[in-house]
């Protein structure tokens, strides 16, 4: 083996390279022309813009990195951090960007939700549909696992250890964010969320013309969920899991099966009964309201290895909708909405947003609603280089790229930065095997 020198060079290599295409993608949007015209009274390095401010921060969030003292990396070559993401006079130090975000707080939670709609449309993205043509609206609740912290808002989850509850509202089968709302932990998931449903709804319309499905889970089956979601509103339908809460389930099984016409033996030992139903429910805003409720009930005595079991086994589930389509696909339509914990599992991980930096619930908020925007930017590149073939690994059946991979590909990827005769040069490397697909979503993102 040959022996290696290590020294160190005076050429400018930068390894996020990526950031230009965030900088190019935040451009279109108008979220921080409005960030910075707003005032704050806590003016720490007051030359400093709120829109650097917000610009900096959504730099750090697309690179994976949360804490606060993760900016004074962008202290090591201050001029190429600011000329990547269009900041206007420079990068704040750590305590200026906590201030900073302190002061703003929630303060911009609607220029936030409309800046990430005209991300959208400046880069004209179009959620995709599902194979019956409707754009889902997946709705969940997340816990963000905060234990031994001191932070305000961090208390008990339903997961049983202490943190936060958001909710988080995805469009489109690429899991594009629309909404998020930091709540506190002990928050119940129905608690505000028709403020919520309403909010991403208007959102949601205005990033697609076509017809929308609203999936949520058992928790969000309530009365006030449904008088929102627009009975006379045909571009807006929905499938929530019904929640039993103290109804007796064997005694409506036992009925269901009486009048169910669909049974199938997939196997020896199981038999499924499948079905529609009407129940009415009563609204304050419209009266008695009928609504179909599709049913699966899953009888089974043996095991699928062949045992026998000592006690049958019963599974029930129901599904209220407003969807016309066949009892089966109304439950495939449902199972698909576990895809958004996949969505939660690349913020929480991938992007490293589980552990919220603040001790101030507030702010915390904000670094969520700019997550979000963090995260669009993100699905936006790795959407954009599955469109060709010149990726060095391609399966036929992705698609789409995890988080995780278009931060260590793309936006992690070196370069060499030269600054010559007015022009600023970002060399890639011909051996860098994501070189050609980062050039070519470069130019996509740098048209208009």
């Amino acid at each position: 083996m040959r022996k290696i020198e290590v020294v160190l060079s005076d050429e400018r290599l930068i390894t996020p390279s990526g950031l230009c295409m965030v900088g190019q993608a935040m451009a279109k949007s108008d979220l921080i022309k409005k960030a910075a015209r707003m005032r704050t009274d806590k003016r720490s390095q007051p030359q400093i813009k709120n829109g650097d401010i917000l610009l900096t921060e959504i730099g750090m969030l697309t690179l994976g990195k949360t804490d606060f003292d993760y900016v004074n990396e962008f202290h090591k070559d201050e001029e190429y951090y600011k000329m990547s993401l269009g900041i206007a006079y420079g990068i704040p130090s750590e305590s200026t960007l906590r201030i900073r975000l302190d002061a703003i707080g929630q303060s911009m939670n609607g220029e936030i939700l409309s800046g990430n709609i005209s991300l959208f449309k400046a880069c004209r993205v179009q959620p995709t549909a599902l194979e019956n043509g409707l754009v889902p609206l997946d709705i969940d609740v997340t816990p963000f696992d905060n234990s031994k912290s001191h932070k305000e808002g961090v208390s008990r989850t339903y997961k049983n250890f202490d943190g936060y509850a958001p909710i988080m509202a995805y469009i489109g089968t690429e899991g594009y964010g629309c909404n998020f709302e930091l709540r506190e932990g002990s928050h119940h998931c129905q608690n505000g969320t028709p403020d919520f449903l309403r909010e991403t709804i208007a959102a949601a319309k205005q990033m697609t013309n076509q017809t929308l499905l609203v999936r949520m889970d058992s928790g969000n089956d309530a009365v006030e969920n449904y008088a929102v979601l627009h009975w006379d509103d045909s571009q807006v339908k929905f499938l929530v899991k019904h929640n039993f809460r103290r109804e007796n389930r064997d005694e409506m099984a036992a009925e269901l099966r009486k009048t169910c016409k669909n049974i199938s033996c997939p196997r020896e030992g199981k038999t499924v009964y499948m079905g529609s139903t009407w129940r009415t429910v009563h609204t304050e805003e419209k009266g008695d309201i009928t609504i179909r409720a599709v049913y699966e009930i899953i009888d089974r005595t043996i095991t699928s290895n062949g045992q026998e079991m000592l006690f049958p086994d019963t599974e029930f589930n129901m599904y209220y909708t407003s969807l016309p389509d066949s009892d089966a696909d109304i439950i495939k339509l449902y199972h698909n909405h576990a895809i958004c914990e996949q969505f939660h599992s690349e913020i929480k991980t991938d992007m490293d947003m589980e552990q919220m930096p603040s001790g101030k619930f507030d702010t915390n908020a904000l670094i969520l609603k700019l997550g979000m925007i963090a995260y669009n930017v993100l699905r936006i590149i790795g959407t954009e280089a599955m469109k060709k073939n010149d990726m060095p690994v391609r399966h036929k059946t992705i698609k789409r790229r995890r988080i995780r991979t278009v931060i260590e590909r793309l936006m992690l990827i070196a370069g060499h930065l030269t600054v010559h005769a007015r022009k600023v040069l970002l060399a890639l490397g011909r051996s860098s095997p994501w070189a050609n697909t980062f050039l070519r979503i470069w130019r996509v993102l740098s048209e208009g």
